[in-house]
């Protein structure tokens, strides 16, 4: 019954949940609206209805996590404006929005650094704002999360910003330090701000100039309170440290508050600024830090944005808004259905007891008469922070006006003073001038004296002007005497530096002295008149009253005064002119030697720089000398070289020496290059006779790659057929002479010109086609399939041992069945080393495989690994030859090890058998590892199995001797019973057994070595061993009846493919 009683607050819950799933729907579809018509990618300022409606999403929701989970959706790096505008959209939340924003932001502060260094890269104008714009907000973000105190709207009150400096002057430098960084950050943004708008024609009165300014309204209003910040801290510090300590800080608050100041200035002259924001206007001066009393006349500037609706079009395809915080009558139809819910409810289950409906509704209206009163309160404080700071504003406006007003009521007193003190002077004049009524006729004297004076020093200037002008034309004419050397330039310009400087000072004294007679006569002129004025009035004075003696007598006086200290001046003014003139004659007699001594220098210099020239022509005689000598030691060292060479080709010790011709063709392939470079150099020579370098560089290498191609082109002739060899050495001998005779050419002048290499490049071709010949030609596979080849007799080598490995299970099988006791474990014995042996000899190949991947895969460059093999084809053949070997060893032993085990063939078979595959592996290691590098793991790994080879035949060979020795029964001699003829009758029949064994032992040997001799003509070897390293020669034969031994496998052809695989000799793997 409580379950059924229980069902209707259940269905309430439900159907709450539902609303509220709905209005969250709502929120996220309205948020979604915002945000997509805030951020676009149109060049126009973004809406305030749009951000005001995100900002309140974030009050709804406590956070900004809605806005981030849209705004990451944006393509942010494929446009600009977008990155632009979302910025600024992101500004005006982190200011206005929930206080829990900062911690949503700083969950994406990574994305916005990873933004701001893409736009940096990037040359768009936009670009490089987004870039600055995403340095202010990170910066903004890491200040406020460090100083989580002070909001990120950056109003605190001064005891706020005082607790969060602290008491320690280290933290209170740090904060100082990070304010600086905080307001350097927006002064740089709003400073490329402007300075777009000054270069580009958006102005901002259009969208486009709009776009960009509408963010400064946020960096204006952070800029007012960082400002008033970092005064207050400055002031703290100079309280605490030294003045000295803090310079760096004045200095950088200096240009901070200059460029604070310019941009507010060139902000407030902005029409689209003065209808959106009130900016404040700084001080004349930055405060004095040095003088604690200064903190006193600081005023906090404050920004005021005003209260004013201006009417918004809505957009077209604009939601109709709806409020964010639900009211009562939102709520009223779901209350007024419920009752309905409830009759129905009762009908099925009847009343629900204790009146839980009541209750869930009283809560749920008492819930929303909370939220109710949270927004209005949070409105109300919103109301009362925005009235605090109007008045806040209209008090600093008012105290401004009333500063203004009492300077003006200043500066009205100030003007008063000196208009009567003006008064009073004019008084005073006008008194004075009374009694200087006759002076005017001295005066007119006075000044045509001085008029005189004055053509005087004009005449005196114009003969300075003359002289200066001829002082230049000489200079000039000293100046392009002097521009033949460059070295005496320098001392040329600065005798022309002095002597203008010297002219200059004259001109500039006399022009001063000019310039004081000119004021002096316009002095007398002025005073002139003003007499000649007085005069007059004092004649109209003089018509009217008559003057008394003792007047006249005072006024004579005065003017006698007036006389003689005219006179004095005038006497001065003579001192003055004839001590011009001496400074004049002086400076003269100056210039005058001050010109002979520099065309005496000049005389000296130019015999220098002859000098010198004719040093310099006979340095490049004895380097062109000494050039000429190291070519022909050069060459005389060439012809050495070359000639020891050719005494090799008659050598009876060399005689026996042999070489491959792959390594002929490579030292003649070396030697044409050479020849190329041999040429260049002598052209190189022949036009800059001075440098020698790359042609003797090109003939030391010549001749030595020469001799070498010499040396091993007779040493190849040793081996190959008569006709070819008696080509090659007669080639050989060519190559010698020409080359000999192109070094005598280069040792004398008067062949250098003609001396040419084409007749040594020829011959080297010749040598290099005759190599080509005589390289072993292959039997049955063209080039182009090698590649192809050695992966199908790798694979067909690791089928074979397989196969080996299964049969050798088959017969161990088959042997436990049929036999038992010793012979059992004598076969199992024989069979397991067996097995053993296959399956080392398989890791080998594994390792093998592995390895020649390596090589291929570093060698082949930019070709593919048909094109590696192809050009590396001896090499692939080698591979080939001995993979086919270690698989027909692999399956000849396991036919010997069926013979053993069912006692129709011998044990010799498998020890023999056991040799080969030893061998065969070893080829195959030899092949494999010709190519590889030294530091190479793959090759060490190979090396490993190939040990791990040897080790696994010598126990197959160990263990079928022995199960060799178990099973054959030693017949007991007894020769008790046989007498003194009889005896001797046996041990002669014994003797001619052992000479009859010895003498088939000896044939067969000889027919050993007869097969290895054909096996080695098979495969491209000649008779007479050759150990091939580098073109090396060995001179060291073996006998006839001796198997070669040599230090290292040799690589073979490929047999044909209905041939038994060649093998090497086992010998040379003991």
């Amino acid at each position: 019954m409580n379950s059924i009683r229980q069902v209707p607050t259940r269905v309430k819950s439900r159907r709450t949940e539902a609303n509220l799933g709905a209005e969250r729907e709502h929120f996220d579809k309205q948020q979604l609206s915002s945000i997509s018509k805030a951020i676009t990618s149109a060049e126009t300022p973004v809406k305030e209805k749009h951000v005001r409606r995100i900002i309140l999403g974030t009050y709804r929701e406590k956070g900004a996590y809605t806005f981030w989970s849209y705004a990451l959706g944006f393509p942010l790096a494929s446009s600009s404006i977008l990155s632009w505008k979302f910025c600024s959209v992101l500004h005006k939340v982190l200011r206005d929005g929930h206080r829990n924003v900062l911690q949503d932001c700083m969950r994406h502060h990574s994305s916005l650094v990873e933004i701001g260094k893409l736009w940096s890269n990037l040359h768009d104008k936009y670009g490089q704002l987004v870039a600055l714009y995403t340095k202010l907000l990170c910066t903004k973000m890491e200040f406020h999360a460090k100083h989580s105190e002070i909001l990120p709207n950056l109003e605190a009150s001064d005891e706020l910003l005082e607790r969060t400096a602290g008491t320690d002057v280290n933290n209170v430098f740090q904060l100082t330090v990070e304010v600086f960084d905080y307001l350097d950050t927006e002064l740089r943004l709003a400073e490329t701000v402007i300075r777009q708008l000054n270069t580009s024609i958006a102005i901002s009165t259009l969208t486009s100039g709009q776009c960009r300014l509408a963010p400064l309204i946020q960096v204006i209003q952070d800029c007012s309170h960082l400002y008033h910040f970092t005064v207050k801290l400055l002031f703290k510090l100079h309280a605490c440290l030294p003045a000295d300590t803090l310079q760096g800080h004045r200095e950088r608050f200096h240009d901070q508050f200059h460029s604070l100041k310019t941009f507010f200035n060139r902000a407030r002259d902005m029409i689209y600024f003065k209808r959106l924001i009130q900016i404040p206007k700084l001080p004349d001066s930055p405060p004095n830090f040095l003088h604690a009393a200064s903190l006193a006349k600081h005023v906090k500037p404050v920004v005021v944005i005003p209260d004013e609706d201006y009417p918004e079009q809505p957009d077209d395809d604009d939601d109709e808004p709806e409020p964010l915080i639900e009211v009562s009558d939102v709520s009223t139809p779901s209350i007024q259905a419920q009752p309905q819910q409830l009759d129905i409810f009762d009908q099925t289950f009847g009343p629900p007891s204790g009146g839980f409906d009541d209750r869930d509704l009283q809560i749920e209206n008492m819930k929303r008469d909370l939220e109710l009163l949270r927004a209005e309160l949070e409105r109300v404080k919103s109301e009362a922070q925005r009235y605090i700071t109007q008045l806040k504003s209209q008090i600093n406006s008012l105290e401004a006006e009333l500063e203004e007003q009492r300077a003006q009521k200043q500066h009205a007193f100030v003007e008063n003073e000196q208009l009567r003190m003006e008064l009073e002077a004019t008084r005073r004049r006008n008194a004075e001038h009374e009694s200087t009524q006759v002076v005017f006729i001295e005066a007119e004297q006075r000044a045509h004296a001085t008029e005189q004076r004055y053509n005087k020093l004009k005449e005196k200037h114009t003969e300075l002007v003359s002289s200066h002008a001829e002082l230049l034309r000489r200079s000039a004419d000293t100046v392009k005497m002097l521009s033949a050397t460059q070295q005496t330039q320098d001392e040329v310009e600065r005798t022309k530096q002095q002597l203008a400087f010297e002219v200059d000072r004259i001109k500039q004294e006399a022009d001063m002295k000019l310039e004081e007679q000119k004021f002096e006569m316009e002095k007398l002129k002025r005073e002139l008149d003003e007499k000649m004025a007085e005069m007059m009035r004092i004649k109209g004075t003089l018509q009217s009253s008559e003057m008394t003696s003792e007047q006249m007598s005072s006024s004579m006086t005065a003017l006698q005064a007036e006389k003689e200290r005219l006179m004095r001046s005038v006497s001065e003014r003579e001192a003055e002119l004839s001590s011009l003139k001496q400074t004049a004659t002086l400076q003269q007699s100056s210039l005058q030697q001050e010109r002979e001594r520099s065309s005496r220098e000049m005389v000296e210099l130019q015999g220098k720089l002859q000098e010198k020239s004719s040093q310099e022509e006979q340095l490049k005689q004895r380097l062109l000398e000494e050039q000429f000598a190291l070519l022909q030691g050069t060459a005389s060292e060439a012809e050495n070289i070359i000639q020891d060479a050719v005494a090799k080709l008659d050598d009876p010790l060399h005689i026996r020496c042999t070489s491959s011709p792959d390594y002929l063709v490579s030292r003649a392939e070396a030697t044409l290059g050479s020849v190329d470079k041999v040429k260049k150099g002598h052209a190189d020579y022949l036009s800059n006779m001075g440098d020698a370098g790359g042609l003797l560089r090109a003939l030391t290498q010549f001749s030595h790659l020469a001799a070498d191609t010499i040396i091993n082109g007779s040493a190849t002739a040793h081996m190959a057929p008569t006709d070819h060899a008696d080509r090659l050495t007669e080639n050989c001998r060519g190559c010698a002479t020409e080359s000999l005779q192109f070094f005598k050419d280069l040792k004398t002048k008067t062949t250098l010109q003609r001396a040419d290499p084409a007749a040594i490049r020829v011959i080297v071709q010749k040598i290099l086609n005759l190599g080509q010949e005589l390289r072993p030609k292959g039997m049955d596979v063209r080039q182009d399939e090698l590649g192809d080849l050695v992966d199908k007799e790798m694979a067909a080598t690791s089928a074979a041992i397989e196969e080996a490995v299964r049969r050798i299970d088959e017969m161990m099988n088959q042997a436990r069945k049929d036999t038992s006791g010793v012979k059992l474990e004598v076969n199992e014995r024989i069979l397991n080393s067996c097995t053993d042996l296959m399956k080392a000899i398989r890791l080998l190949v594994i390792a093998s495989t592995d390895l020649q991947k390596e090589i291929a895969e570093g060698g082949r460059g930019a070709a593919s690994l048909k094109e590696f093999y192809a050009r590396n084809s001896r090499w692939t053949e080698g591979l080939i030859s001995a993979a086919k070997a270690v698989g027909w060893g692999a399956t000849e032993m396991v036919v010997s090890a069926d013979k053993v085990v069912l006692h129709t063939g011998k044990y010799e078979e498998l020890i023999v058998c056991s040799h080969e595959i030893a061998a065969s592996t070893a080829q195959l290691v030899a092949a494999s590892k010709v190519k590889a590098g030294r530091g190479s793991t793959r090759l060490s790994a190979l090396q490993q199995a190939s040990r791990h080879v040897n080790e696994m035949a010598a126990n197959v060979v160990g263990s079928t001797r022995t199960g060799q020795e178990h099973l054959e029964e030693k017949e007991t001699m007894d020769f008790s019973g046989m007498s003194l003829i009889k005896l001797r009758k046996e041990e002669m029949e014994s003797q001619v057994k052992v000479l009859e064994l010895e003498s088939q032992l000896g044939n067969e040997r000889l027919r050993l070595g007869e097969l290895r001799k054909k096996h080695y003509d098979v495969v491209g070897v000649p008779s007479e061993p050759v150990s091939e390293r580098n073109g090396e020669t060995s001179s060291m034969a073996y006998p006839a009846n001796m198997s070669p031994k040599p230090s290292k496998p040799v690589l073979f052809k490929k047999p044909a493919l209905a041939q038994k695989p060649n093998l090497l000799p086992k010998s040379m793997f003991k």
